[in-house]
């Protein structure tokens, strides 16, 4: 793994940008030939502006069609660039669908990707084949079974711990699938959507997607539970036809550890990735 750049060249400085995006019409955040991507927005819109390369590092690389409603990255621009309407011109020039929240100076060896302690991800499914409203059919997905929310929320909870997701992730060649899921908790909210919220030190490629499939076969009574635990002992893929879509799914928090611990957060995440990747 290459090492992170934790400091920016002379002359520029670290920025910290807050910001929220609608995924529905992206393929996803990273930049790639000839699709629309989130990064590809954001760093033209700010190489617009700044008249200087712009190389985002994000906190969490959403999937095609995954929404945040509060992604962290981070960009060194020079020294000399106006900071207090910086936030304002780039809304100015960016699609509706992605908003800059907050730019801040960045502490000292803030890395948005390695220096995260955690990642927070909410899950929207609204069950039993009821009417998704309008304005809801961006960030919920429908399924037309009831699901029991006592049932989702006992299998969910088999997958808490420090694992190897491989059965639930997408296969990339010399990525690690060891994470720490931290949180798996199911409710309902009072206009009876199901809302997942999942939290954990990293997500792999389509993990959340993933778990959700797999808890839904179990709460809709297709699968056993110990079905779950089949499938991360024995690292069995999940069926693609069993993974969530992208649009109920939304990056919502970013966790940091202070400042005088950034340096040591991104050193233990380089450590330990290469360590479980070899």
């Amino acid at each position: 793994m290459t090492e992170p750049t934790l400091y920016p060249e002379s002359g520029f400085r670290r920025l910290r940008i807050d910001l929220s995006y609608d995924g529905t019409n992206f393929s996803g955040w990273a930049i790639q030939p000839d699709r629309r991507t989130v990064q590809q927005c954001i760093e033209e819109a700010i190489r617009t502006v700044a008249q200087a390369k712009a190389e985002t590092i994000v906190a969490g690389r959403t999937d095609a069609g995954v929404h945040a409603t509060s992604q962290v990255i981070h960009v060194d621009l020079p020294e000399s660039l106006e900071l207090d309407d910086l936030a304002y011109k780039l809304n100015r020039i960016l699609d509706e669908d992605i908003r800059i929240n907050q730019i801040q100076i960045a502490p000292t060896a803030f890395h948005a990707r390695f220096s995260a302690l955690r990642r927070y991800y909410e899950y929207r499914i609204l069950d039993e084949n009821k009417v998704i409203p309008p304005l809801a059919r961006f960030n919920t997905a429908p399924w037309y079974r009831p699901l029991d929310v006592d049932q989702m929320n006992r299998a969910s909870a088999l997958l808490l711990g420090t694992h190897d997701f491989a059965a639930f992730c997408k296969f990339r060649e010399g990525a690690t699938t060891i994470r720490t899921l931290e949180t798996y908790q199911w409710r309902r909210d009072r206009d009876g959507y199901l809302v997942g919220d999942l939290v954990a030190d990293a997500f792999c490629y389509s993990m959340v997607r993933n778990l959700v499939g797999a808890i839904v076969c179990v709460a809709d009574g297709r699968k056993e539970s110990d079905w779950i635990s089949t499938l991360l002992e024995n690292k069995e893929r999940v069926s693609d036809s069993l993974v969530f879509p992208a649009r109920g799914l939304s990056l919502y928090k970013v966790d940091y550890p202070d400042g005088p611990e950034l340096l040591e957060r991104a050193a233990k995440t380089v450590a330990r990735r290469e360590e479980e990747s070899n």
